[in-house]
């Protein structure tokens, strides 16, 4: 009784955590542009107009002056990591900071994920489909990169498969490239960013399913 109890706890306290935690983050970023780089920012400003003679009070806030701040700031970053000088002192600060152990673990996980998932979800995987993997019985949730393969493997093989990317879990940014024919693939309905998700939690997340709420939604109509 209390071992399926903490096992119920700690299964509905992650799913919360997973909740929570993006709308952390969100709220914090938010709080970090608009009040704390404001009242680093509007300061300065103020005493750079009176200098210039505008006649203006001391204590005067610019509204929305610290978002557009952080927008410059992380423009002109990109533009100097953009040259050869810019790329040069970021990879030498990379591999400083990747030298230590804690840092090197949340930094390098954060970096990947964003490259790997930055792009349009539309161009990096297309669709959501379940496969079983890693034998007959088990399925594994899985992304299609590509409709069917070309070249030599598609000749090679002389049947129709389609690219999978089978990710890890927690960390998507890892997996197998798989060539699965196309008959024993299961496509589903959900968005690729459920499907990040879903396996991230490693299934505590579990999206809804729109055909099934539709289905039912439409079964109510016509009782009524």
């Amino acid at each position: 009784m209390i071992e399926n109890f903490k096992k119920d706890f700690k299964r509905i306290f992650l799913a919360g955590v997973l909740v929570i935690l993006p709308l952390v983050v969100t709220v914090f970023l938010l709080h970090f542009f608009f009040v704390k780089i404001d009242q680093m920012v509007n300061p300065a400003v103020n005493r750079l107009l009176i200098l210039t003679g505008w006649p203006i009070d001391p204590d005067f806030r610019l509204p929305g002056l610290g978002l557009v701040a952080s927008i410059m700031i992380v423009f002109l970053t990109g533009v100097f990591t953009r040259n050869v000088v810019g790329r040069k002192m970021v990879n030498y600060g990379e591999s400083v900071l990747t030298k230590i152990p804690i840092f090197k673990n949340v930094y390098v996980g954060a970096k990947q994920v964003i490259q790997t998932f930055g792009q349009s979800n539309s161009k990096a995987f297309s669709k959501v489909v379940v496969i079983e993997y890693p034998r007959k019985g088990i399925h594994a949730l899985a992304f299609v990169t590509n409709i069917s393969s070309e070249g030599e493997v598609s000749r090679r093989l002389a049947r129709d498969t389609v690219n999978i990317f089978l990710p890890t879990t927690p960390n998507p940014t890892s997996g197998y490239y798989l060539l699965v024919p196309r008959n024993e693939i299961i496509e589903l309905n959900m968005s690729i960013e459920d499907g990040i998700k879903m396996i991230i939690s490693g299934g505590l997340f579990i999206p809804p399913d729109a055909v099934a709420e539709l289905r039912d939604k439409d079964a109510v109509k016509d009782g009524h």
